[in-house]
């Protein structure tokens, strides 16, 4: 190809083409600053981008985990309180029923501690029907609640919480006296004691159960944590870098489109050789 043609201006092809060039590169440095990203889409580097959705997956995986250990939690709280209840009232219990065994006493003072004793036996039952989140009670009569948290995004392990009746009619507490006025033997305060002993028991495994619950919690808590920040370090564009290489850019657009408007005057001067 003649260097000297009129038709045809190699100069110009080759400045055009750096031209556009730089005019892509510009035009993905903006899209970076513009999205804070530097893979937004599979066409920017598609095995990344492929990692980062799957990173991303989980992640959303992680909420629903995270929200089933918290219903769990919450459900584990309420049984807690619950039976913290329940274990005072039957201190109380005893209370009015070692009062009782007390020889001598009045008809009417007799009544009274039975009254009392009867008020609180009755309100164990009000305390453990009424121990509900979600629908789920794990201390109420004749119930099979219990919980089964998310402890996983592949479903394959949970987090259990078993349902223990602290109802009058439950094995922990039917032992109990129903009521003070046959008398009261010494056989019956060990029943409450026993009683007592075992709300304690099946407070205690509640409670390993919400620990579980929640150090489960807090680690899926960092773990999602270490998702966001892993899918960052793929992804996330340097905004400083990029602002730089804009700077950058912009001044080789200048010396392109400089360098392309000196390679289209090329053939104007081939006019001085027919001057």
């Amino acid at each position: 190809m003649p260097l000297n043609s009129v038709n045809t201006n190699t100069g110009a092809m080759i400045a055009l083409q750096n031209l556009n060039a730089i005019n892509r590169e510009y035009a993905e440095v903006q899209n970076r600053l513009a999205t804070g990203l530097k893979v937004a889409g599979p066409k920017d580097n598609p095995a990344i981008w492929a990692i980062a959705q799957n990173m991303r997956a989980e992640f959303k995986s992680l909420d629903a985990v995270k929200n089933s250990l918290q219903r769990g939690q919450a459900i584990a709280d309420t049984a807690m309180t619950a039976a913290e209840s329940i274990s005072d009232i039957l201190g109380q219990m005893k209370e009015k029923a070692l009062a009782a065994t007390e020889a001598g006493l009045s008809t009417a003072t007799r009544q009274a501690l039975n009254d009392e004793y009867v008020a609180l036996r009755k309100q164990i039952d009000t305390i453990a029907n009424n121990a509900v989140f979600d629908g789920i009670n794990l201390i109420s009569a004749g119930s099979t609640g219990a919980v089964r948290a998310l402890a996983n995004t592949d479903a394959t392990a949970t987090i259990n919480i078993d349902h223990v009746d602290l109802s009058t009619t439950g094995s922990a507490i039917s032992g109990t006296l129903t009521d003070l006025l046959g008398g009261v033997a010494t056989a019956d305060i060990a029943a409450i004691e026993a009683a007592s002993q075992k709300v304690s028991s099946a407070l205690s495994k509640i409670g390993v159960g919400a620990r579980a619950l929640d150090r489960q919690f807090e680690m899926s808590s960092k773990l999602q944590d270490n998702y966001e920040a892993g899918i960052g370090n793929l992804v996330d564009a340097d905004m400083a870098k990029e602002a730089a290489r804009l700077a950058a850019i912009e001044v080789k657009q200048q010396l392109a489109l400089e360098a392309l408007r000196i390679a289209n005057q090329a053939p104007s001067y081939l006019l001085a050789l027919f001057r």
